[in-house]
């Protein structure tokens, strides 16, 4: 599948080949995609909420009254959970909300998610991501030529350091190297731009 290579000015300066397997895949399974997002959703989770338990409350341990002739329930502790301001019995702890998801499918999800992009004609080819200084301004003019709301900027082995601090300050605009391409940014970003050199290296790995 041949497809165009835009310059940062949004002009054609060339024609580039894009394998099929990856980029054109005929049935676009939905299915897999949420599957890897909600994978990926779920393992940046902080699940930081706690509640305390019996011994993690402060307070005394001395009996609140003698067992017999109150005419009370017996109790033990002010910090048993009956008691106000006690533990909670079976309240949430810290944990880790990571699934596991089998590798064929993580890579099956990105090879779907750019092929879902590409069907809308929001996955670009960039001959070059690099900028001759860190400004944001041009940046922004830059990305203005492509009329997207939202960019996923996915370059080669190494991002240019001028191109990563000019993204930082603009909103919804994401850059990475090829290991950080993932189907959650490729999905929620509108267009998806892709360097040469990040074409070629991920045609190699998602072979």
């Amino acid at each position: 599948m041949k497809t165009k290579i835009l310059s940062l000015a949004n002009e054609e300066v060339g024609e580039i080949s894009l394998n099929e397997d990856i980029f054109a895949v005929e049935f676009i399974r939905d299915d897999i995609i949420k599957q890897v997002i909600d994978w990926q959703r779920a393992k940046a989770m902080s699940g930081n909420h706690k509640t305390k338990t019996v011994s993690e409350v402060l307070g005394t341990t001395k009996k609140p009254f003698k067992q017999k002739g109150t005419g009370n329930a017996r109790q033990g502790s002010l910090r048993s959970v009956q008691m106000r301001g006690g533990g909670v019995a079976h309240g949430p702890r810290v944990r880790s909300h990571a699934t596991k998801l089998p590798k064929k499918v993580r890579k099956l999800g990105l090879i779907h998610a750019l092929s879902e992009k590409c069907a809308e004609g929001k996955l670009l080819v960039i001959d070059s991501l690099k900028l001759d200084k860190p400004k944001t301004s041009v940046l922004v003019n830059i990305l203005n030529k492509f009329q997207g709301k939202s960019f996923f900027v996915i370059d080669g082995n190494e991002v240019d350091i001028n191109f990563s601090l000019a993204a930082k300050n603009i909103y919804n605009t994401v850059i990475v190297p090829q290991i950080g391409a993932n189907v959650y940014d490729i999905i929620r970003h509108e267009y998806v731009l892709l360097s040469q050199e990040a074409v070629s290296v991920l045609e190699e790995r998602l072979r």
